[in-house]
């Protein structure tokens, strides 16, 4: 089976089926190795390999407060349902949306940040079951691994020193790394020049919101994988172009053959930040 590539197409007017055949079993995803060795894994953050425990909502709760735009009753649960549809995106952007004013977006932002800090610093951050494993595997097997976020750099530097993740992976990206974040396909494709991939072919984008999905199909991965570990539900990444769609990042692996015995590897070189 050949995964055919277009290049980037406008999410308003995506069709998955015209993107990508369907991998709709194990047997599909052998002949997709066998066609496309796998270089590069491009994963998410918060919701696919972090637990978000609806940190994101809270922060953007405080932050509209702080900031002085805070919308109350049915125009409160509005901006709720719009930050949780565009979860995955960059925050600057939700806020552009959200306020309707550069100045107030970017004050909110700055809001953000710090209630994001302070919420991790109150309560804690965890990854998801596996996802270390996982990526220790990945590597081991010979795969670079890049995180990637929503978050500005100092969010995302925030969650890795919690974590202990900062030698984890090759490579970690914010929007700010690559130019614009989701659904936009600019992280997955800096992702690819900065670990000289040799095709988008052979690059996998794992996430669990539509905009991870749209931002791998966007960039023209190989294969696009979601998690239900996160914002969004199986329909909803499906229609977005998702692939395959897993209960959790932990199945990743099995996923691409590299099963229960996988190398989980050692010595990673240290997080690159841009």
């Amino acid at each position: 089976m050949t995964i055919e590539t277009d290049t980037a197409v406008d999410p308003e007017t995506l069709d998955p089926e015209d993107r990508f055949e369907e991998l709709d079993d194990l047997d599909d995803l052998a002949e997709f190795d066998e066609s496309h060795e796998i270089e590069l894994v491009v994963l998410d953050m918060a919701g696919t390999t972090v637990r978000d425990d609806g940190l994101v909502e809270r922060a953007f709760a405080l932050a509209a407060e702080r900031a002085g735009f805070a919308p109350e009753g049915a125009a409160r649960e509005e901006a709720l349902e719009y930050v949780r549809e565009t979860m995955g995106q960059s925050k600057i952007a939700v806020f552009r949306v959200l306020t309707g004013d550069e100045e107030l977006a970017q004050r909110a932002n700055d809001e953000f940040e710090r209630a994001y800090a302070e919420l991790i610093a109150e309560v804690g951050v965890e990854a998801i079951p596996g996802a270390e494993a996982t990526i220790r595997a990945l590597r081991g097997a010979g795969a670079s691994v890049v995180l990637t976020t929503g978050f500005s750099p100092a969010t995302r530097d925030a969650l890795l020193d919690a974590l202990g993740w900062n030698d984890l992976a090759d490579l970690v990206l914010a929007p700010a790394d690559a130019g614009r974040g989701r659904p936009h396909p600019d992280m997955p494709l800096t992702a690819l020049l900065r670990t000289e991939t040799s095709s988008v072919d052979a690059m996998v984008v794992i996430g669990d919101t539509r905009s991870d999905m749209l931002s791998g199909v966007n960039a023209g991965a190989g294969l696009v994988v979601g998690v239900l570990t996160g914002a969004h539900d199986r329909d909803a990444l499906e229609e977005a172009g998702a692939d395959e769609v897993l209960d959790s990042i932990a199945d990743l692996p099995a996923l691409l053959g590299l099963g229960d015995d996988a190398d989980l590897g050692s010595g990673a070189p240290a997080v690159v930040r841009a």
